[in-house]
C-alpha cells in the first residue's frame, strides 16, 4: 500500500496542474501587476485577518471596525481585477471542498454506520 503522505504530495503536484488552477495562478499574477489594484487586494487580505483575530478571541466588532470593513468592500466589488481573481479562486474552492468530502467520506460512514 502506497504511503498516504505520498498520495497526499501525488494529488498536491495534480492541483497544480488544473485549468482552474492556473486560471487562478494567471489571475493572481494580473492582479499583481496593478499596483492599486494589488494594494486594494492585499488592505482587503489585512482587514479580514483582523477581523477573524478579534473573532477568533471572542472580541466584538466596534463600529469602525464594521465602517472600514465596508468601505473596502465596497472598494473591492468595483475592482475587476480582484473580482476575476475571486472568481477564479471560487471554481478552485470547488474542486478542494470536493475533494474534501470523499476524503471525509470514511468518518461520515463511520458515524452513519
Amino acid at each position: 500500500m502506497a504511503n498516504i503522505y505520498d498520495s497526499a504530495n501525488g494529488l498536491e503536484q495534480e492541483l497544480r496542474e488544473l485549468d482552474e488552477f492556473k486560471a487562478l495562478e494567471a489571475a493572481f499574477a494580473t492582479l499583481q501587476a496593478d499596483e492599486a489594484a494589488f494594494a486594494l487586494f492585499k488592505e482587503f487580505q489585512e482587514m479580514q485577518q483582523i477581523l477573524q483575530e478579534k473573532q477568533m478571541n471572542g472580541e466584538a466588532f466596534t463600529d469602525e471596525d464594521a465602517d472600514k470593513a465596508q468601505e473596502i468592500a465596497m472598494k473591492v466589488q468595483q475592482e475587476a481585477l480582484i473580482n476575476s481573481l475571486m472568481e477564479k479562486e471560487q471554481a478552485f474552492s470547488v474542486i478542494i471542498n470536493d475533494l474534501n468530502r470523499i476524503i471525509m467520506t470514511p468518518i461520515r460512514d463511520l458515524y452513519q454506520g
